[in-house]
C-alpha cells in the first residue's frame, strides 16, 4: 500500500479497492509466506482479526480509520472484531475475503445486450456464499470511478464499501450478514468533471415508498404461488379466439379508505377481485404499478422498473393480489413504459456522470412534451435492461399480458417534434430502426412464456403492428385501436338530429377492423384533462345521456375486437377520473348508474357466453353488415358469427331517440328469433319498449336475405337477436 492509496481508501475514490483491503499474501525477508489482512473502519478506535484459533490485533495505519494485521499462513475464514468510538463492540465477516460473484458468461452477454434475464445478475440477491448468509450487489457503471454502496448498514458512509470492478463497467460486492428489508442506495462516483451522486438500483426489487428513494433488499424467490391451473389453462387458450374484457384500474384511485387512503395489494386482492369477478371482466389491467416518485404520472414515470410501488406494499403483497386474480379466473395485465423515464437525480438519468441508459443528444434523448429523457434502444446493455424487466414481470410476477405505453413516440424520431428537432435514421426516414428492432426482439421473447399476450397503444397508422415479427411485423398480440374511439366518441357526442350527418364515423372502421389485431379501449386517457366523463360527453337530459351511454357500450361489446373500459365509467360517473379520490361509488345508491352498472354486466355475461361475439375477432368472417345504409334514421344492423358460421347474432341499433315501429331487417334463416339484449330494459333503466320476446321469421326477402324479421327499434338503443 502507498500512502497515495491510502489516501484513495479513507477518501472513498479509489478504483479497485479489493487490491487493498481484505486477506493479501506477502513475503517477509527471509522469504517467508505470510499475509495481511486489512480493514477501512472508520468509526473503529481499534480492531483485530479473529479465526477458530487465532486473534490477532490490527495496527491502525491511518487515523481515519484504516486497520492492518499480519498473519502466519493463509488466514483461511476470519471476521473481524472492532471498538466502536461510542464504546459498542461488533463482529462481522469481511466482505473483502470473497471472490468475485458474477460469471463472466453473464458479464459477456450483458455487454452483447443478450442477458434477456438480467435480473439474476443485477440488483440486489440475498445469498449464501462460503456458507455464509448475506447480499450480492450488482450495478452496471462504466463511467465510474468508483461504486460503494451505503446503508444503515454503514451510517451511510460512502467511503466504507467499495465495489470491485468487472469487465464490461460492472460493479459488485457481496456483503455478509445482511438481510432482506436493508435499505441501500449506490453511490456513484465518475471519472467526468466531479460527478457524484446516489442512486437508487435501477434493478430494485423493492424500494422505500415516495417521497423516500431508497432501494431495499428483497428476496423475490420465496413466494408460495398457488395458480399453477391458470397458469396450464392460460398457456392452452388462444386469446385471439377467447373473450377479453379488460377492467383498467388506477391501484391508488380505484377505492378509497375511510381517512382516503388507497387500498393496500391485500385489500384490493378482496375487494378489487371480487367486483370484477361479480362484474364479468376477464382481466384487469393496472396503470403502471411499477415504482414511481410522482402521483401525478399516475405510474407512466417509472423509476423502479423492477420493483412493484411501496405505496400499497410489499412485493409479496403485490404477487398475492396477482395469485388471488388467477385463483378467481382473472387474468392480470400491467401496464409497461419503456418509452421513457423521469429526470429525478436518484434515478437512471445521467447515472454514472454520463447519458447512460439515454441518448446523449437531446434530438433523440428528451422528450419535450413530457419532460422525460428517451432510451437510447442502440445500446446493448439498455436493450438487456428493458427487455430483462419485460420477462422479469412475466416470469417473476406471473403477469399475463404487457401493455406498453406510447409505442408511437417510439416508433418515430420525430414524434411531436419540429423541423431541426431530430435526426434522420441511416436512410434519411423518420422511422426509430433501433427502437423498432428493440420492441420486435421483445415480442419475439415475451411470446416464448405459453399464453402471454403484449398490447400496443400505438396511434398512427404503422403497418403490421399485431403481426408476427417474421411477417415483418412488430410482433404484438393486439393493438389498441384509436382510431375507432375518436370516431365513435365523436359521433355520440353530436345531438342526434346532427347523427345522420356523421354516419361514416359508425360505420368506417369496418374497412380496417381486421388489419390488426384490436382491442377497443375506453381508457383513463379519454376521462381526464377536460375532456369529461363518458357519461358526460353524452348530449342531452340525463335520461338521454344515460341512453346514449348503455347504447355506445353495448355497440362497444358487439363490435369485432376485444374491450377495455376504465373504471368508473361502468357506473356512469359524471366527474372526469381524478387520481386524488377514487371512483364515486356512492353513486349506485341511484337508480340510473346502478342500472348502467347492471348493462356492463350483462354485456359481459352475454360477450363470454356466445362464441360469435369473440370467436371471429379478426378476420371478416366474423363480421357481416345487414344494413348501414340508413343514415337518415341513424339505424344500422349487423351479425356477428362464430367459426361455426351458424352460430349468430343478429344487432340491430337505434342512435336516434325516436321509437322506430315495424322496421325491417333481412336474417340469414327462416325460424324464430329471440331477444337476448335489449339496452332499453327497464332493469337497465330504458323506457322497456320491446318487440316480444320471440320474433318470427317471415318468407320476406330484404336486405339481400330470404327471410327478414319486423321488429320496433327502442329509442337510443341496441337490441341484439338469436336464432333460437
Amino acid at each position: 500500500m502507498t500512502a497515495e492509496e491510502i489516501e484513495a481508501i479513507v477518501g472513498g475514490f479509489h478504483g479497485d479497492a479489493f487490491r487493498i483491503l481484505g486477506p493479501h499474501a506477502i513475503r517477509n525477508k527471509a522469504a517467508h509466506e505470510q499475509w495481511e489482512v486489512r480493514a477501512f473502519l472508520p468509526q473503529a478506535e481499534s480492531a483485530e482479526v479473529r479465526s477458530e484459533d487465532r486473534r490477532i490485533p490490527m495496527a491502525k495505519k491511518h487515523h481515519d480509520g484504516l486497520f492492518a494485521a499480519v498473519l502466519e499462513g493463509e488466514p483461511g475464514r476470519y471476521s473481524l472484531r472492532a471498538r466502536l468510538s461510542d464504546g459498542r463492540e461488533i463482529e462481522f465477516e469481511d466482505p473483502y475475503r470473497f471472490g468475485a460473484q458474477l460469471s463472466d458468461s453473464d458479464l459477456r452477454l450483458h455487454t452483447e445486450g443478450t442477458l434477456y434475464e438480467g435480473y439474476r445478475t443485477f440488483g440486489a440477491h440475498v445469498t449464501c456464499v462460503e456458507g455464509v448468509p448475506g447480499v450480492r450487489f450488482a450495478v452496471w457503471a462504466p463511467n465510474a470511478i468508483n461504486v460503494t454502496v451505503v446503508g444503515e448498514f454503514n451510517d451511510w458512509d460512502t467511503r466504507r464499501h467499495p465495489m470491485r470492478l468487472r469487465s464490461g463497467g460492472v460493479w459488485e460486492i457481496f456483503l455478509p450478514g445482511l438481510g432482506e428489508g436493508a435499505a441501500y442506495k449506490y453511490h456513484v462516483r465518475s471519472r467526468f468533471v466531479g460527478h457524484q451522486q446516489l442512486k437508487a438500483d435501477p434493478y430494485e426489487f423493492y424500494s422505500e415508498a415516495p417521497p423516500k428513494t431508497a432501494s431495499i433488499v428483497w428476496d423475490t424467490a420465496k413466494y408460495p404461488w398457488n395458480d399453477a391451473a391458470w397458469l396450464e389453462s392460460r398457456a392452452r387458450t388462444d386469446w385471439l379466439k377467447a373473450p377479453m374484457s379488460i377492467y383498467e384500474v388506477h391501484a391508488e384511485s380505484w377505492l378509497r379508505g375511510p381517512q382516503g387512503q388507497p387500498l393496500t395489494y391485500r385489500e384490493m386482492a378482496v375487494k378489487l377481485v371480487a367486483y370484477v369477478k361479480q362484474m364479468g371482466y376477464t382481466h384487469i389491467e393496472l396503470l403502471p404499478i411499477m415504482e414511481h416518485p410522482f402521483s401525478g404520472s399516475w405510474g407512466y414515470q417509472v423509476l423502479g422498473y423492477f420493483a412493484p410501488t411501496a405505496r400499497f406494499g410489499n412485493p409479496d403483497d403485490f404477487k398475492h393480489l396477482v395469485d388471488t386474480c388467477h385463483q378467481a379466473g382473472i387474468g392480470v395485465i400491467v401496464d409497461w413504459v419503456p418509452a421513457h423515464f423521469p429526470k429525478d437525480a436518484h434515478g437512471l438519468a445521467f447515472f454514472d456522470g454520463t447519458a447512460l441508459y439515454e441518448h446523449a443528444d437531446w434530438r433523440k434523448g428528451e422528450h419535450h412534451d413530457w419532460g422525460t429523457l428517451i432510451f437510447n434502444y442502440g445500446r446493448n446493455e439498455v436493450r438487456s435492461f428493458l427487455i430483462s424487466n419485460a420477462l422479469f414481470w412475466l416470469k417473476e410476477y406471473h403477469i399475463d399480458g404487457l401493455r406498453v405505453d406510447a409505442v408511437a413516440s417510439m416508433l418515430y424520431l420525430d414524434y411531436s417534434r419540429k423541423p431541426g428537432e431530430w435526426i434522420p435514421n441511416q436512410s434519411g426516414g423518420n422511422e426509430n430502426l433501433e427502437a423498432i428492432d428493440f420492441l420486435r426482439r421483445f415480442n419475439e421473447l415475451a411470446h416464448k412464456i405459453p399464453g402471454v399476450f403484449t398490447l400496443a397503444e400505438e396511434s398512427t397508422a404503422f403497418p403490421g403492428v399485431s403481426k408476427p415479427v417474421y411477417l415483418n411485423g412488430l410482433g404484438f398480440t393486439f393493438k389498441w385501436n384509436m382510431g375507432w374511439m375518436h370516431d365513435m366518441l365523436a359521433y355520440f357526442r353530436e345531438d342526434p338530429v346532427n347523427r345522420k350527418h356523421h354516419h361514416n364515423h359508425i360505420t368506417f372502421g369496418l374497412l380496417y377492423a381486421f388489419h390488426e389485431n384490436f382491442v377497443l379501449p375506453i381508457s383513463h386517457d379519454e376521462v381526464v384533462h377536460g375532456k369529461g366523463s363518458l357519461l358526460n360527453k353524452m348530449p342531452g337530459d340525463e335520461w338521454r345521456q344515460f341512453a346514449n351511454a348503455r347504447a355506445f357500450l353495448a355497440y362497444m361489446w358487439a363490435h369485432p375486437g376485444k374491450k377495455l373500459l376504465f373504471m368508473g365509467q361502468e357506473i356512469g360517473q359524471r366527474e372526469e377520473w381524478n387520481y386524488h379520490v377514487g371512483v364515486r361509488w356512492e353513486l349506485l345508491e341511484f337508480d340510473f348508474h346502478r342500472k348502467l352498472q347492471t348493462l356492463v354486466r350483462e354485456l359481459n355475461r352475454l360477450y363470454r357466453a356466445n362464441p360469435a361475439l369473440h370467436q371471429v375477432d379478426f378476420h371478416h368472417s366474423g363480421f357481416e353488415w345487414v344494413d348501414f345504409h340508413d343514415a337518415d334514421h341513424s339505424v344500422i344492423a349487423f351479425l356477428r358469427r362464430a367459426e361455426d358460421p351458424n352460430d349468430f347474432l343478429l344487432f340491430c341499433c337505434n342512435f336516434t331517440p325516436v321509437v322506430r315501429q315495424g322496421y325491417d331487417f333481412g336474417v340469414p334463416e327462416e325460424g324464430a328469433y329471440e331477444e337476448v339484449l335489449n339496452t332499453d330494459s327497464e332493469c337497465f333503466g330504458g323506457s322497456n319498449i320491446t318487440s316480444g320476446g320471440v320474433i318470427l321469421s317471415r318468407p320476406v326477402p330484404k336486405h339481400q336475405r330470404p327471410q327478414s324479421i319486423r321488429v320496433t327499434l327502442p329509442p337510443l338503443a341496441v337490441v341484439a337477436y338469436r336464432k333460437r
